[in-house]
């Protein structure tokens, strides 16, 4: 059987003490045998191919590698290139007005909590949920006066039970990941 290209989201790299160079986690890649590991962009995005398994197995054992090399958790949620071209194409942002000063963002749940996640949804701050699906939400940033963008956007973590695996990404991020 052929391999599966597959982009590994890292959570909570590269914060408070725990770091992971891009070049060790392309070296912990390849020696758990995962093919064609490369890192994309320096926030703990791994891309490389693996046999077909279920993603919370193929999720499990990469944090058991991880963790035996860094020597800390961490948490690792999956998407097939596949399945981030399906992402892509499904344009989640295209009610976003043209020219916006906003920046685009996808969280990324590692299980889909519920049916479906409802809209409107989200917490205050200076930013909106434009879409959801059970695993995803795809949120923008709007740019405020002060220079920031989108102060509040963390706070969308707190709606989901303690537990609850999830990384945000820029959506430049994921443009880049399937080119």
């Amino acid at each position: 059987m052929a391999a599966i290209p597959y982009a590994a989201f890292l959570r909570g790299v590269n914060l408070g003490g725990r770091t992971t160079r891009s070049a060790d986690l392309k070296a912990a890649f390849e020696a758990m045998g995962y093919k064609d590991a490369r890192t994309l962009i320096a926030s703990g995005n791994v891309l490389f191919s693996a046999e077909r398994e279920a993603d919370a197995e193929l999720a499990g054992t990469i944090e058991k590698g991880l963790k035996a090399k860094f020597g800390f958790e961490i948490g690792v949620v999956l998407r097939s290139i596949d399945e981030l071209r399906a992402m892509v194409a499904a344009e989640p942002f295209k009610s976003l007005p043209e020219g916006a000063d906003a920046k685009r963002y996808v969280m990324f749940l590692r299980e889909a909590v519920g049916k479906s996640l409802k809209l409107p949804f989200g917490v205050e701050g200076d930013h909106d949920v434009l879409s959801v699906t059970p695993t995803e939400i795809f949120a923008v940033a709007w740019h405020m006066p002060n220079g920031r963008y989108g102060e509040g956007l963390d706070a969308l973590e707190k709606q989901f039970p303690k537990g609850t695996l999830m990384t945000m990404r820029n959506w430049n991020t994921i443009l880049k990941a399937v080119a």
